[in-house]
């Protein structure tokens, strides 16, 4: 059985450097993939889907969720190595979920949302910002495009922070945008460093929201403004019943989370680290739009708005990712992808499924928002 494993950063570097070779500076997506070392793949599919093989629903229990937790480092640096070029080839370099208006295109959906965010919070020309689980920095540069302000991403991931840097300096950003490797359970910045603070569908990795949240307090000076895009579980979720745990376990799984919180448990987590909580609503359930926030992995093209919409989802639904996902295995049996690709891929799309599931019985949102304030004095 797998045990608690100490974060080591340098350990750590060295593996993903020997793992991913140059696919650092690769345009992403297939082409990253097929620079991977095989043997290094499949030490990090090992390490990874250890906390989930032959782990049933049914058979669930506090202590196999524990054990995730207790190695959500691990988990989530492992995920993140085995499924940054997948989300880059299926999805965006921004990772995750949006609501969409009349007549909007996937890719103006997304940046929308992190707009939406941005100007909830209030964040503005030369304001000092972290992004919490920064991805490949789509939505870093996203934002400092729309306010002028300088962001720092942290990310736990180096392979991710490498490329969040190459498409920084591809773009010109490079003199509005850091990236930083490190565990956001321990943040390596000063105390009260920051303007305002964000995170788009990431402290949803962590053990604890309330040891996030107290981290990201630390750090945020006394008046900043920390605002979450969070992924909750709703109130019409129920654990006591099997097919509600098999959604939320496939969506664990699939995703790279430890154990997804409820509701009340995320709004008490930003109390308990000490904010005072200006706004919390679940974006999902207030959705009035034209298509739900999960429809680009559904099989339901009547929702595309444009012919990019329907090229992207063509990739991302159903039907697409099980042509693809034949190709990947054909392609990782002649050793041009690296061994345990298709394992990771199908991992992805059972997930696909579940949010898919979740989202339509309203058991899931992964758009939770809750903007909160650090008191002054």
């Amino acid at each position: 059985m797998p045990t608690t494993e100490v974060y080591d950063q340098a350990k750590n570097i060295a593996f993903d450097n020997a793992l991913h070779q140059q696919s650092t500076e690769s345009e992403g997506g297939i082409r990253a993939m097929m620079n991977k070392n095989s043997a290094a793949n499949t030490a990090a599919s090992s390490q990874y889907f250890q906390y989930w093989d032959n782990k049933k629903a049914e058979d669930e229990t506090d202590a196999v969720r524990q054990e995730r937790t207790a190695n959500y480092a691990d988990l989530t640096r492992q995920y993140y190595n085995l499924a940054t070029d997948l989300y880059e080839y299926g999805w965006s370099q921004s990772f995750h979920f949006c609501r969409f208006a009349h007549g909007e295109s996937f890719h103006r959906a997304i940046a929308r949302h992190e707009h939406y965010l941005a100007h909830t919070m209030g964040i503005k020309r030369n304001m000092k910002v972290l992004d919490i689980g920064c991805g490949v920095g789509g939505p870093a540069r996203e934002i400092v495009k729309f306010t002028g302000a300088h962001v720092t991403g942290l990310n736990i991931n180096g392979y991710q922070v490498q490329r969040a840097k190459h498409y920084a300096a591809k773009e010109g950003l490079s003199n509005l945008l850091d990236f930083a490797q490190g565990d956001f359970m321990n943040i390596p910045f000063p105390d009260n460093s920051f303007d305002a603070i964000y995170a788009i569908e990431a402290t949803c990795h962590a053990p604890s929201l309330q040891g996030v949240y107290s981290e990201i307090f630390r750090v945020l000076k006394p008046g900043g403004v920390f605002g979450v895009y969070e992924w909750l579980m709703t109130d019409a979720y129920n654990n006591d019943e099997i097919d509600h745990r098999r959604i939320r376990l496939d969506i664990e799984q699939g995703d790279g989370i430890a154990q997804m919180f409820n509701i009340e448990h995320g709004v008490g987590a930003m109390k308990g680290a000490g904010f005072d909580l200006e706004l919390h609503e679940d974006l999902a359930a207030e959705d009035d739009g034209p298509a739900p926030w999960y429809w680009p992995l559904d099989s339901d093209l009547r929702y595309a708005q444009t012919l990019g919409d329907v090229l992207t989802v063509l990739r991302m639904n159903k039907w697409g990712r099980s042509v693809m996902h034949n190709v990947m295995s054909a392609l990782e049996t002649v050793k041009v992808l690296p061994a345990g690709t298709r394992k990771t891929a199908d991992s992805l799309s059972k997930a696909a499924d579940a949010l898919v599931e979740g989202g339509k019985q309203k058991l899931f949102t992964p758009m939770y928002l809750m903007v909160g304030r650090k008191p002054s004095t």
